[in-house]
Order: structure tokens, then C-alpha cells, then sequence
């Protein structure tokens, strides 16, 4: 998995998730970037799943803990820009009634005002 942060409106935070994501060391480097996050007083947040190429169980875990993350601190989490295969995995498991889920970047920010 590979991860990029930018702010968006100063105070949107969108995290770019691009290939598997799967756990183990993935969950680390996202709960760190996550939380460096929060400590800055962030509250909006947009994953950007339109590069995630494949997810298991431990990669939904991710996006749950993040969730989790989130909301504890007072935030609000927006998912982007999901793929097929990826959609598919969130019906099966019923998380698309959890996640506040946008066809794009651009409308998951603007969904904050």
C-alpha cells in the first residue's frame, strides 16, 4: 500500500490509499499518519480508494479503525472515488450502510459545508 496526505480548504485531509491494502505494516503507516492528523487538529478527512487495487478483511479493518479514529476526536470521514471490485466488498460486508461514501474527491470536500 502506498499513502499520500494533502489538505484540501486548509483543513480537509485527503489521503490517497493506492494498491493493497492489506494489513500488517499498511495498518502502522496509516495509523501514524492518521493520528499525526488528528494531533494537528484536523477534522475532515476524504480517503481516496481509486487507486486500491485489492482489500481483505485486515484492510477494511484499516478504514474501520480510521473511522473509529475519527469520529472519537469529534471528526467526520468521507470516502472517494471507490472502484468496482472494492464496492463489491463493501456490500457483501454491509460497511456501505457505515461509510458516508462519494463518487469523487471534489464532492466528498464539498459535502463538509
Amino acid at each position: 500500500m502506498k499513502l499520500k496526505t494533502r489538505k484540501e480548504d486548509g483543513n480537509v485531509a485527503v489521503l490517497e490509499i493506492k494498491g493493497k491494502v492489506m494489513g500488517g505494516p499498511d495498518f502502522t503507516l496509516f495509523n501514524d499518519e492518521l493520528h499525526q492528523l488528528v494531533d494537528e487538529g484536523i477534522k475532515k478527512f476524504v480517503f481516496d480508494l481509486s487507486g486500491v487495487t485489492w482489500m481483505n478483511s485486515s484492510g477494511l479493518g484499516i478504514l474501520i479503525s480510521g473511522l473509529t479514529t475519527i469520529s472519537n476526536n469529534g471528526g467526520e470521514l468521507r470516502l472517494a472515488s471507490i472502484t468496482k471490485k472494492i464496492e463489491s466488498l463493501f456490500m457483501i460486508t454491509k460497511l456501505v450502510t457505515i461509510f458516508d461514501t462519494r463518487d469523487s474527491v471534489e464532492e466528498a470536500i464539498k459535502s463538509f459545508n
